[in-house]
């Protein structure tokens, strides 16, 4: 019996010590545990920040966010977790640097400095509920047309036209969404 607890002891300290070396070797990890990462506050299990006075705008643009994403593609299984970053350093601290937001699979959304605007944090959110419904591996591995034209799609961005690709992403994934509709949207988008 003693053995055994000081195994499990020793395996949970092993797998502990796992999980961090992961995260501090894969930055986009620290979405798991934002907290650990100097400066980044967690105000809820949702929402983290590392400028607390801008907490208003970071919630405003989650909640609107959640509510523009949900009626777009329906629930989220699990509400993703952002961290709102208003710094360069702290996107950086992420492993991101060029883009102004990042979506982590289904671990999280990480929002930079530039994607403080409702239609990064919708373009963000979609991403995490394709996660959801196909599959980290399947939307990694998706066409790159319904991936990101969906996201620049049904997020409303404003932007007309985008750069090249993305601007012919949306139109494609426009067309094939007109031809089935929101109702087979998933069960479509599996087939591709």
């Amino acid at each position: 019996m003693i053995k055994s607890n000081k195994l499990k002891r020793f395996l949970l300290i092993h797998l502990l010590c796992t999980i961090l070396v992961a995260c501090a070797a894969y930055k986009p990890g620290r979405v798991l545990a934002p907290q650990l990462v100097d400066g980044i506050t967690c105000t809820s299990e949702d929402i983290c920040i590392d400028d607390v006075s801008r907490i208003q705008k970071a919630s405003e643009l989650y909640r609107s966010a959640v509510e523009f994403v949900t009626s777009a593609v329906g629930h989220f299984e699990k509400a993703p977790r952002i961290v709102f970053c208003s710094t360069q350093a702290c996107f950086q601290s992420f492993g991101f640097n060029q883009a102004s937001a990042h979506a982590v699979g289904k671990s999280g959304i990480i929002i930079g400095p530039r994607g403080w605007t409702s239609h990064y944090v919708r373009h963000e959110m979609i991403h995490y509920r394709q996660a959801e419904e196909l599959g980290v591996l399947n939307q990694w591995l998706g066409p790159k047309w319904f991936i990101e034209g969906m996201a620049y799609s049904l997020s409303d961005d404003p932007r007309q036209p985008l750069s090249h690709p993305w601007q012919q992403y949306r139109a494609e994934f426009d067309a094939w969404y007109q031809g089935i509709g929101k109702e087979n949207l998933w069960r479509e988008a599996r087939s591709l």
